[in-house]
């Protein structure tokens, strides 16, 4: 159960309190700074903890269980951080809104569907979502370490919304598989 995969996406979730504190400050680039590095070390593993799982064969239902979840924690978190620090402000607050909806919304579906034994596999769109919702958040992160360079912060913004885009036209997809099996 504590294979190097699952110990790999236990960190990323122990890792989540100590992103949220290193944004907590704005003001703090050098603390944007090692924020950007440790959400880097958090991607890079969330990389490698399914690679190493998939070629070694040490895939686990506790791996299966906990690295959606973690990947939908450290999202939530970085979120709602920056939107409580005025990073994401504005009408961009909606955009963070809407991606932790869906994310709520299709975690709840994947669970009724689960019930039922049907399987919705990880569309290409969805994957670039999660891309430029990854890159975005990063980016934010990045444009805090770089107050100088306010065109990151703007890059970041415009990400996100392409993101919350993305989010609305997967979440869609999703909500259409899932009503074919559902009780009129």
């Amino acid at each position: 159960m504590l294979t190097l995969p699952n110990l790999l996406t236990l960190s990323r979730i122990l890792a989540v309190p100590l992103l949220a504190g290193l944004l907590w400050r704005p003001e703090w680039a050098l603390g944007y700074g090692i924020a950007f590095v440790l959400y880097c070390l958090m991607g890079i593993t969330d990389y490698f903890d399914g690679y190493l799982a998939r070629a070694n064969g040490a895939v686990s239902k506790l791996g299966i269980f906990l690295d959606p979840i973690a990947d939908k924690i450290m999202v939530a978190a970085v979120i709602l951080v920056l939107v409580a620090v005025q990073v994401i402000s504005g009408a961009s607050v909606i955009a963070g809104l809407i991606i932790l909806l869906r994310e709520i919304a299709v975690s709840g579906l994947r669970e009724f569907l689960a019930q039922l034994q049907v399987s919705v596999p990880v569309s290409r769109l969805a994957k670039w979502k999660t891309t430029l919702q990854l890159v975005a958040l990063g980016g934010l992160i990045l444009g805090g370490a770089l107050p100088g360079l306010p065109w990151v912060q703007t890059a970041a913004l415009t990400a996100l919304w392409g993101a919350a885009v993305l989010t609305l036209v997967t979440g869609w997809d999703y909500l259409r598989v899932g009503l074919k099996h559902m009780d009129s």
